[in-house]
């Protein structure tokens, strides 16, 4: 595992993989089905992990995040990140961060805190945390109401933060007030796209974002990786038509619950065991499986 400080380059050379986290009928960490996870990712030319709302770390057991942690360690090649999630209560991150001082991980990303905050409560609350962590975050913003652009440029000043993930959904990226706003404060060379392939040629292009997370990149990383280097080299024709083979698969995320078919969805493409979803949330009905099945069979053989 990489325990040297994230990079620009690291952040625009690779897809940032967002996976499960394989477990077993008793919601233990499964090391063989999650190294399955991890070779499929690296085998495809990915060399970041983000264990955040995928694993479901909203619902982890402060008890076992060091087992977690532990494990992770284990999974991946010398030379791929592994990046784990803390919070998102106030609480939480900061004994996770203690627990966090027995490992070697160079960044961590705060999953964020919904209602029960204030802007620069959150501020607070982030800076706690960092400065504890002693190293940069990685600063997730997925709602609106959740911090300010001039919150967040204060972090990134103090040298708080590694990098952005920007997961904001509009119903039309390219009309994004907050972002445009955001990328004139904040170099946009450290803010990646959030949400997936699809809205990655807008934030990329027309934003000048420096890369993207994805979840379906799970099930083809190479194909993920294709798209990624199409957009560095300007090819926005390629990289759309590598995009397109990502829709049948995100629609559903999208219509069911993303976490939950992206976690089935690498079980039934044969990838892995991902095992029991972690509760509050369930498995997929079986009506559903079907449709995740030929979607996630469609996208790992085009």
């Amino acid at each position: 595992m990489q325990t040297r400080l994230v990079t620009t380059e690291d952040i625009s050379q690779s897809v940032i993989a967002v996976p499960p986290l394989a477990r077993d009928t008793d919601l233990k960490f499964l090391p063989a089905e999650n190294q399955k996870i991890v070779s499929h990712i690296e085998q495809g030319g990915v060399r970041i992990l983000l264990y955040g709302g995928n694993a479901n770390f909203y619902h982890i057991r402060p008890g076992e995040f060091g087992e977690i942690l532990s494990g992770l360690v284990e999974v991946a090649l010398d030379d791929t990140l592994i990046i784990p999630a803390v919070g998102p209560a106030y609480g939480m991150m900061m004994d996770q961060a203690d627990v966090l001082k027995d490992f070697d991980y160079p960044t961590v990303m705060l999953l964020p805190q919904q209602g029960i905050t204030s802007y620069a409560g959150v501020e607070t609350g982030i800076r706690h945390f960092a400065e504890k962590f002693g190293k940069p975050i990685v600063l997730y913003i997925k709602h609106d109401g959740y911090i300010e652009v001039e919150n967040v440029k204060k972090l990134v000043d103090d040298g708080l933060v590694s990098f952005i993930k920007y997961a904001v959904v509009r119903d039309d990226p390219s009309d994004d007030p907050f972002l445009r706003n955001l990328i004139d404060v904040v170099d946009p060379a450290i803010i990646v796209s959030g949400i997936g392939e699809q809205p990655v040629i807008v934030h990329l292009r027309d934003f000048g974002l420096a890369g993207f997370t994805s979840g379906c990149v799970c099930v083809r990383p190479d194909l993920s990786a294709a798209m990624l280097k199409a957009c560095k080299a300007g090819d926005w024709g390629l990289a759309d038509e590598i995009r397109l083979k990502f829709t049948g698969l995100e629609d559903l995320r999208n219509e069911i619950n993303p976490i939950r078919v992206l976690h089935d969805a690498v079980a039934l493409a044969g990838i892995a065991e991902t095992g029991p979803a972690v509760p509050f949330l369930s498995n997929l009905e079986s009506g559903d499986k079907e449709r995740v099945k030929a979607a996630a069979d469609s996208l790992l053989h085009c």
